[in-house]
């Protein structure tokens, strides 16, 4: 798509907006890459490669006065403007956008006393909760220490503390970010309550966002790892997992997974084309009172492996053991109302020790506490107790059909414990955001996103109006 500009007398158009992109990089503190430059594919690729991003340059942003000069310049020539500080989270909805990349604005200031961080958009969930190694406090971080803190809490957030204090997005007290007119505004409830209530979890579709500032919490206790088991085994400890879960305190945030890794030879030894059930534990107290609350579970079968441990801020994103370099991936994600036999009868059958299946995990969480309660702004509350996850890896195209359909037929069988929307930040590429939300949550999303940018400016991973 190329705008073009009309003169004021209505004569030939003048330098499309396309063309015009040249000059924004003399403005700019940091670099504007378009498509023929050398280092365009690998800036506009998104951490997940199974999405294909096609923006119409990528600004490599140095402050967060690039971006309020990008901003101005789409809104002077027409163009979109999207968002995003290393890709998680990325879908194809950025089609001639302008992708700017917030990472490089990465300050963290922290007020232990008043219990407050103020990150940049580049900050990662790892570089905050490092620094908040020894203060007796933890921000709402999720399972990867490679997640924008900012976008995270935007799309919802799903934290292993979320039991006990509720979602990201919750989190959130002011949002600092370039508005669709390109000006630089600091939001919170009381001086917008209505895009701050859209901001708490609705995604990045009413602004780019240059820096947050959010809720910390007390933790002066953090105890937490990975239990391993053989895959055989995986029906008594998902058993064990449901009867543990039914009586948690808040306190503890428990998943369960069943996982098959394939036999590709870049994997360690031990893992190479096996299968396991884990259990992976964050609870908000010492090692003591965890060993007394998974010992069911611990009981449920021959442990392979035992990580759990006490743990600082900073050690979090070990738990799960995730990838920290981008891949190829898919996934699907809904709220389930219990895990009972039956259920776990069905998993098994798709996903079980013996079946032939091209999913690499499916994963129960732990929901429940504070996300069934009253919520702090569009994201929640989530009625269901449990969420189920299903995770497939696309080294190959070829792989892409009998995924899909491997996907569909988990979300079918699990079907009659269906309770929900969950949040943003669980979709898939393909989801639209309204699959996030209840109908009246989503009508009023869409008309803030009318009254705040009419015009369509500003472009977020899951746009709200469709």
């Amino acid at each position: 798509m190329t705008f073009t500009q009309q003169s004021p007398r209505g004569g030939d158009p003048v330098l499309s907006a396309v063309d015009a992109l040249a000059d924004l990089g003399p403005m700019l503190d940091g670099t504007v890459l378009r498509p023929h430059d050398e280092d365009f594919q690998e800036s506009a690729a998104p951490w997940n490669r199974s999405v294909e991003q096609r923006p119409q340059a990528v600004v490599l942003a140095s402050t967060a006065q690039d971006v309020v000069r990008t901003v101005r310049f789409a809104h002077t020539h027409g163009l979109r403007v999207s968002a995003q500080p290393s890709g998680h989270g990325a879908t194809d909805s950025l089609e001639d956008a302008v992708l700017i990349r917030t990472g490089a604005l990465d300050d963290v200031w922290i007020d232990a006393r008043s219990r407050v961080a103020r990150v940049g958009a580049g900050v990662t969930w790892g570089a905050l909760m490092q620094a908040l190694d020894g203060t007796g406090l933890v921000g709402l971080a999720g399972s990867s220490p490679g997640i924008s803190v900012v976008g995270f809490c935007l799309g919802g957030g799903m934290s292993w503390f979320s039991r006990r204090f509720g979602t990201g997005a919750s989190s959130l007290r002011a949002v600092e970010l370039v508005d669709p007119l390109g000006m630089h505004r600091w939001v919170t409830e009381e001086r917008d309550p209505d895009l701050m209530w859209a901001l708490r979890g609705g995604g990045g579709d009413f602004g780019i966002v240059t820096a947050v500032e959010i809720d910390l919490f007390p933790a002066p206790q953090i105890t937490g790892g990975r239990l391993a088991f053989p895959v055989e085994d995986a029906g008594d400890v998902l058993r064990a997992f449901g009867a543990v879960t039914s009586v948690a305190p808040d306190t503890l945030s428990l998943w369960a997974s069943v996982t098959h890794f394939p036999p590709l030879p870049f994997l360690p030894e031990e893992i190479r084309g096996r299968s396991f059930c884990f259990v992976d534990a964050v609870h908000l107290g010492g090692p003591e009172e965890l060993g007394a609350l998974l010992a069911p579970i611990r009981a449920a079968g021959p442990m392979l492996r035992d990580t759990v441990r006490p743990l600082l801020p900073s050690e979090l994103g070990a738990v799960c053991e995730e990838p920290e370099d981008p891949s190829a991936a898919t996934h699907t994600a809904m709220a389930v109302t219990v895990v009972d036999d039956d259920l776990i009868d069905r998993v098994l059958g798709l996903a079980g020790a013996g079946v032939a299946t091209p999913l690499f995990q499916v994963q129960l969480r732990h929901l429940g506490g504070a996300l069934r309660r009253a919520r702090r702004g569009c994201a929640g509350p989530i009625h269901g107790d449990y969420l189920a996850v299903a995770l497939a890896m696309l080294p190959d195209p070829a792989l892409r059909d009998p995924v899909a359909a491997a996907l569909s037929t988990l979300r079918n069988t699990l079907g009659p414990w269906a309770s929900g929307p969950s949040v943003l930040s669980m979709l898939s590429s393909g989801d639209p955001a309204s699959s996030a939300f209840d109908d009246a949550t989503i009508a009023r999303l869409r008309a803030i996103k009318r009254s705040t940018d009419p015009a369509g400016l500003v472009r977020g991973n899951y746009p709200v109006g469709g």
